[in-house]
């Protein structure tokens, strides 16, 4: 049974009076405009969103991080409510909600079909990144919900496209394609901009070493210092790649190397950062600025 109505919809179930009624004997809640709860009891997760989309006006849908959570998103969980409305409609004056306003809300990118209506998953990842807190929550977001099967990266593309103009757009679109697997060279690039940048020693790229399972690649490496360095396309959410990973960066060591791992959003974004956490390892090694 559905418990929470608009007041057209309470009306026509139950009758104007015992509405009324039973919201003046506290039997029902009605917590903003036009919407009513048809016990006096705690709102469960469901209806505290079904209350904030209400207000919201009924073209609105849940958006973002909610949608998302409704979709069986492992992720953030939001501190309120994400709606979205359409462009124009009145900022509600419920409380207990975050809205946003959009001028595509057609078929595309609302599900026709689920309940309560909200974005489709594609579109939620897209939104919740230009919402995001900061720039790392916005790429987890996007990368996290391609390795979750909830959309493939084309989706998310194409979500993109419709939207328009969005904060952190160029963000999401790095986040997209790393998700892809097809920006490997960018981060090598952006390294190698690093090195020069920071008088920096050149390293071997993509250097071949043996190891007992066959032949590997190391991003970077400086043999004579036993250092090496590799990117990381992709956070580790991944069970079976991380696992990989870690052996072969145990394999390194081993050897003798000493490993530094960097994220290909580090390499980009905190290259200050990369930088003096690689001068002070090849340092540790014996590398001094004298003899570059």
């Amino acid at each position: 049974m559905q418990t929470v109505l608009t007041y057209a919809d309470a009306v026509s179930a139950f009758g104007r009076a015992r509405v009324r009624r039973a919201v003046a004997a506290g039997l029902w809640q009605h917590p903003t405009a036009n919407v009513y709860v048809s016990h006096n009891g705690p709102l469960t997760s469901l209806e505290r969103l079904e209350v904030a989309r209400l207000a919201g006006g009924t073209r609105a849908v849940l958006g973002g991080l909610s949608a998302l959570g409704l979709d069986g998103f492992d992720g953030p969980e939001p501190s309120r409510p994400v709606v979205v409305m359409p462009i124009g409609a009145r900022r509600p004056t419920y409380t207990d909600a975050t809205p946003h306003w959009s001028s595509e809300l057609t078929s595309a990118d609302v599900h026709p079909l689920r309940m309560p209506p909200r974005t489709r998953p594609a579109r939620s990842l897209v939104d919740a990144a230009s919402w995001a807190a900061s720039d790392v929550a916005a790429r987890r977001i996007v990368i996290a919900g391609v390795q979750q099967g909830l959309a493939s990266t084309r989706s998310l593309r194409e979500a993109l496209t419709r939207r328009g103009t969005c904060r952190r757009r160029a963000l999401v679109v790095e986040s997209i394609l790393d998700a892809a697997g097809g920006v490997q060279s960018l981060p090598e690039r952006d390294f190698g901009r690093i090195i020069a940048r920071h008088g920096l020693p050149a390293p071997t790229r993509q250097a071949r070493v043996r190891g007992p399972d066959g032949r590997y690649y190391l991003d970077a490496d400086w043999t004579g210092l036993g250092v090496a360095v590799e990117i990381h396309g992709i956070p580790h959410l991944e069970v079976r790649s991380w696992d990989d990973d870690l052996r072969r960066g145990n394999e390194l060591v081993i050897e003798g190397r000493r490993v530094a791992q960097f994220s290909s959003f580090g390499i980009r974004h905190r290259q200050d950062d990369v930088a003096d956490q690689l001068r002070r390892l090849l340092r540790s090694a014996g590398w001094t600025d004298e003899s570059a």
